[in-house]
């Protein structure tokens, strides 16, 4: 399935089962015209918007900048909703992931992940993937629908929410960064993480710059560009492989995107320069990537690209096909990388003892059955069907 017709085949429900339009996730202009259909003055979106995204607040009540039959009116006509936290959980490292329930009933997690200076949240697309990228546990379950912009722009509120962060402290935020890592292939529903972001970037109100996010993508070639033009945020690109023959069976988006494409469109991205690199995400895999020879193949693919490299140790879920690297391969991997003028700090795991980390988000904890992996094939295989057609 192309990127064109992706999002119109996963359109997200409306969330409102009560008959009143949430307003969180609307544009400015949006917002405006809301204001206006229901005889409300056009700057009422202004004092809504510093409540909603600056101050944080859900109760039209506590909005006291707005005459009190303005409220009830706004009461009657609208909500700002959140997700509803079905779990809350905390990793010894500090790392804490929620799994949230949208108003559909469908679920998506969202990761904090605190720094000594700064705090990242990697956030969700979508509910599932379209993706069948094999060291991925996302990628084992069948796409559901997209997150439209205000399930996206929720995760943020939410976390902000759970942090104590409204408005944003004076003394520095544990909610800095932001990371579109979470479930599902942000390109593939660019239009809601598009307006999403631009309403996090807003200065007005949530307020995180534009050199604090960082889109991932496993290589949406056709969306690049359109994504740095109209975005501007950082690019991460999940690359993994350093041929087309690997790529292709542990990213079978690469059958559709390969290596040569997705090179010229990293050397084409806008604003690419030595002081905004590209990220190339490498997850290291036992005996699959992460020989020497991989190593100055990378350093090849990558030339004249200003890139920055991670490299992942693989973190494992029930089910995986792969191993994680050893140390001591990373290490070597690591150096051949760096000493050739590449920067590829090795990314430290957080947050594994709640199945937080990288490629492992609506994980389970146990086992799996003969028939669970029996399903999850079987979902791989109309998955790759679909991405080929």
């Amino acid at each position: 399935m192309s990127a064109s017709n992706h999002a119109s085949a996963f359109v997200p429900p409306a969330t409102d089962a009560d008959g009143r339009k949430n307003l969180v996730g609307l544009s400015r202009e949006e917002l405006e015209a809301e204001m206006l259909a229901v005889g409300l003055e056009k700057f009422r979106a202004r004092q809504l918007w510093h409540w909603i995204y600056h101050r944080g607040s859900t109760d039209f009540a506590e909005m006291t900048t707005l005459a009190k039959p303005v409220r009830e009116k706004l009461a009657d006509l609208y909500i700002v909703a959140r997700p509803t936290v079905v779990k809350d959980l905390k990793s010894a490292d500090g790392t804490r992931k929620w799994l949230l329930r949208m108003p559909d009933g469908q679920e998506v997690e969202s990761v904090h992940i605190p720094e000594e200076d700064r705090g990242t949240l990697c956030v969700s697309s979508q509910v599932g993937c379209t993706l069948t990228c094999r060291f991925c546990h996302t990628g084992t379950q069948r796409l559901v629908r997209n997150l439209d912009s205000a399930e996206i722009v929720a995760q943020v509120m939410l976390a902000r929410d759970m942090l104590g962060e409204w408005p944003a402290p004076p003394d520095g935020r544990m909610l800095s960064n932001i990371v579109m890592m979470g479930m599902g292939e942000p390109l593939f529903n660019y239009d809601n993480v598009a307006k999403a972001l631009k309403i996090v970037m807003d200065g007005d109100g949530i307020s995180i710059s534009k050199r604090r996010i960082t889109l991932s993508t496993s290589g949406v070639v056709p969306m690049m560009e359109r994504c740095g033009e109209e975005l501007n945020v950082n690019l991460a690109v999940s690359l993994h492989a350093v041929t087309d023959e690997l790529r292709d069976i542990i990213m079978p988006i690469n059958r559709k995107y390969p290596l040569r494409d997705l090179m010229e469109a990293c050397r084409n991205y806008p604003g690419l320069s030595n002081a905004r690199r590209i990220t190339f995400e490498y997850v290291m895999l036992k005996g699959i990537n992460d020989t020497p020879a991989d190593a100055r193949a990378l350093v090849k693919l990558l030339e004249g690209i200003p890139a920055k490299i991670n490299l992942i140790p693989f973190n494992e879920w029930p089910g995986a096909p792969y191993e994680r690297s050893t140390a001591r391969a990373i290490q070597v991997f690591g150096d051949i990388v760096n000493n050739a003028g590449y920067a590829s700090p090795v990314r430290t795991p957080r947050g594994e003892d709640i199945m937080a980390a990288c490629g492992q988000l609506k994980s389970a904890s146990l086992r799996l059955t003969a028939a669970e992996r029996a399903a999850i094939a079987n979902v791989i295989a109309e998955k790759d069907a679909a991405l080929a057609s």
